[in-house]
């Protein structure tokens, strides 16, 4: 293969002791992702195979795309364009977030990788994506650009990387531009294409009114305005299917959510405190970012929960307090990316207590065995 004999006769000029040998870990970043690792371990209890890290992230990507893709078609829908014309116009507008996060991104990820002699991360293959995901299409690039940079910086790198954070990165991202830059993220203004074009999201119509003036059928599909990969719930769970067909996400975690944001709403309904309890259930789960931090942000296997029972526990959590911050809390609608990252804190604790139970449990048995 031509490009795998470039790869191979350019190689000793990037590795230790040649005229490149300090761009060493951009090489082998760049010729991993282009190819399968020739290296496997020769000891120890692991699974030899050709799924490295980069193929499982590119799998997420593959799982992102009916998300992003429908989000590029309804911001053209939203300015009240059809067919291509809405899809080209909106691949305008979110393309350019895009290629700032991963230029940002990886820009800083590298410098690290130099910096330190260690492997390229791959984890920011789908945190570049996600960034641009979770924010609406009006977000300047400045903002994009400096939301990713903090992100990684301080989401990632100062904890050693990627496997090694402890809050999702993407949604440290959404939380620094949300608390930093407040009136481009929520109110009335969260999401317009252009200067001429605003309006509140479904979200906050509920939130204000305990009404939407979208079909739930709209919302489910995606016709809504809304941040550019939350708005179809169709798409998501195509996307959801995808990662569990491939077992790269936690069926578990991800049910769990789902199933405790419909608790929590029942509870509401059941008590009808305010004009927002009187929500359905299971509208929650449909409109503004629940769906989409289910299935791509709590599934996160490094900041979520790593035990069965614990996956559980956390998924439940999540979305309890993702609908209760938004009916307690009207003035903050959205209130998934507050509870996965409180999750993502307690996540390690629930863990613990997990396996500490299951010692306890073993110790009785033996000394009933006995």
């Amino acid at each position: 293969m031509g490009l795998r004999k470039f790869m191979d006769n350019i190689k000793p000029t990037f590795t230790k002791g040649g005229k490149l040998g300090f761009l060493e870990s951009t090489f082998d970043a760049f010729e991993t992702f282009l190819f399968v690792p020739n290296t496997t371990t020769t000891k120890g209890a692991h699974i030899r195979d050709c799924n490295d890290m980069k193929r499982t992230m590119i799998v997420v990507v593959v799982a992102l795309l009916p998300a992003f893709l429908f989000g590029c078609f309804n911001t053209g829908i939203q300015v009240g364009l059809t067919g291509f014309t809405a899809f080209f116009y909106g691949l305008v507008r979110v393309l350019p977030m895009v290629c700032v996060s991963y230029i940002v991104g990886l820009g800083i990820e590298f410098a690290f990788a130099q910096a330190r002699g260690h492997e390229v991360n791959e984890g920011f293959l789908v945190s570049g994506l996600l960034i641009p995901m979770i924010m609406p299409v009006s977000t300047p690039l400045w903002m994009v650009a400096l939301a990713t940079a903090f992100a990684v910086v301080f989401g990632k790198e100062v904890f050693g990387g990627t496997g090694m954070n402890v809050f999702n990165p993407a949604l440290l991202a959404r939380a620094f531009v949300f608390f930093a830059y407040t009136p481009q993220m929520s109110g009335e203004k969260v999401w317009f294409a252009v200067d001429s074009v605003s309006g509140a999201t479904a979200l906050e119509q509920l939130s204000t009114t305990g009404a939407m003036s979208y079909s739930n059928l709209d919302a489910f599909l995606g016709f809504i305005p809304g941040c550019v990969g939350e708005t179809s719930t169709l798409a998501i769970l195509i996307g959801a299917a995808i990662l569990l067909f491939t077992g790269i996400a936690s069926w578990r975690t991800m049910l769990s959510v789902f199933a405790g944001g419909w608790l929590m709403g029942l509870l509401f309904n059941a008590v009808g405190a305010n004009a927002y309890c009187e929500i359905p259930a299971w509208q929650h789960l449909i409109v503004g970012g629940f769906a989409f931090g289910a299935v791509f942000m709590a599934t996160d296997p490094v900041t979520s929960a790593q035990t069965n029972a614990g996956k559980y526990i956390v998924g439940l959590m999540t979305g309890a307090l993702a609908v209760m911050i938004r009916v307690v809390n009207p003035a903050y609608p959205e209130g998934m990316m507050l509870s996965i990252l409180f999750m993502n804190a307690l996540a390690p604790l629930v863990d613990y207590f997990v396996v500490e139970r299951n010692i306890a449990r073993r110790k009785n048995r033996v000394k009933l065995a006995k």
